[in-house]
């Protein structure tokens, strides 16, 4: 039989959406689906997660969408758009009876009008109003498959990792998430600028270790002026998108979530540029493991660059509005301008020990 993960919690008996959950498990098991996760209690850590989609067949998000719900959603998203082979053909279906994945959708689609996220979301995260429209839309994707993401390879995988020390003067790494496909050049000039001005002030650069966009040009700008970059990727984005020459240091993983688990261990402090739905998904790990009291995020600020472009619209406006229904003040930092990034970050950044010494 095929096997369904659900995603979702039940929050007791009051909860206002058990009954439609009640009515979604019936539909999906007179149907002939196996469910994983019908009470809603599994939780999910960046370690297995991968394996939990190795084990599922289809995905289907119930109401009352919750910030790990999100960062869930996203991150299969995320695999659709990087050609994750666990994923080939396997639906995802969102129960939205309840409106909470509004502002989801409307984060997606702001991102997708500013051209960093180049699908149509809702290609992909398929919106149901009812368990039976839920049925519909899993059969008809497993039979009927789902879109081409447009992306091909551009060469084979045979990098290793590797590992060079800190400098004795380092104040600290920070932890850049941004696009790897923006191509304006005035972004490319930014992530270029900010790369070198942490460089300028000893300041480490980790990154998802793309050669293309952004992070390209963060990891380019760095190393131009003689920093110590560290980076993670996974073979099939390294397929994809190549690697930045130049790299300190570089940690392969096998997919994308132990990739940005060992990005957050090697980091002191995040920057959140312009990005896409990758970079979604790393700011709502951020805050999630923030929320856990995760001892990888312990003293560790967030910073969220909401650049202003040439009409003056803020780039992650939508993201903060999406944050304030979850996270409390004081979890992040925003700055408008790029030049405030670093005296924002010396601020808050906790030298390393080994720097004090």
């Amino acid at each position: 039989m095929p096997k369904v993960r659900l995603a979702g919690t039940v929050r007791g008996e009051k909860d206002p959406n058990r009954e439609v959950r009640a009515r979604l498990l019936y539909s999906l098991f007179s149907k002939g689906w196996d469910i994983y996760n019908s009470n809603g209690d599994q939780r999910i850590s960046l370690s297995n997660i991968e394996r939990k989609i190795i084990e599922s067949d289809a995905f289907v998000f119930t109401p009352g969408a919750t910030l790990e719900d999100l960062f869930k959603a996203v991150s299969v998203f995320v695999g659709y758009q990087t050609l994750d082979v666990n994923l080939t053909g396997k639906p995802t279906v969102l129960l939205n009876s309840d409106g909470s994945w509004d502002r989801l959708f409307s984060l997606l689609s702001h991102l997708n009008r500013l051209g960093t996220v180049k699908q149509n979301h809702r290609d992909y995260l398929l919106l149901a109003q009812s368990p039976e429209e839920v049925l519909q839309l899993l059969e008809t994707t497993r039979r009927e498959g789902l879109p081409s993401v447009g992306r091909e390879k551009i060469g084979t995988s045979t990098v290793t990792s590797f590992e060079t020390p800190l400098p004795d003067d380092h104040q600290g790494s920070v932890c850049v998430f941004c696009s790897a496909s923006i191509e304006d050049p005035a972004y490319l000039s930014d992530g270029y600028e900010f790369g070198k001005q942490l460089a300028e002030n000893r300041m480490g650069c980790v990154s998802g270790a793309g050669s293309s966009g952004i992070m390209g040009e963060v990891v380019r700008g760095s190393v131009d002026a003689g920093g110590w970059t560290g980076g993670s990727n996974v073979p099939h984005i390294i397929e994809l998108e190549g690697l930045p020459e130049g790299l300190s240091s570089f940690w392969l993983k096998p997919d994308i979530y132990t990739r940005m688990e060992i990005m957050i261990d090697h980091s002191d402090a995040f920057v959140i540029f312009p990005g896409g739905s990758g970079t979604v998904q790393e700011m709502l790990a951020l805050m999630i493991f923030k929320h856990q009291g995760h001892p990888s995020m312990t003293g560790k600020p967030v910073v969220i660059f909401n650049r202003k472009d040439a009409q003056g619209d803020h780039f992650w406006t939508p993201l903060i509005e999406l944050l304030g229904t979850w996270c409390y003040d004081g979890e992040f930092v925003v700055v408008e301008e790029l030049d405030d990034l670093i005296p924002a970050l010396k601020k808050v950044l906790v030298v390393p020990k080994l720097v004090e010494a």
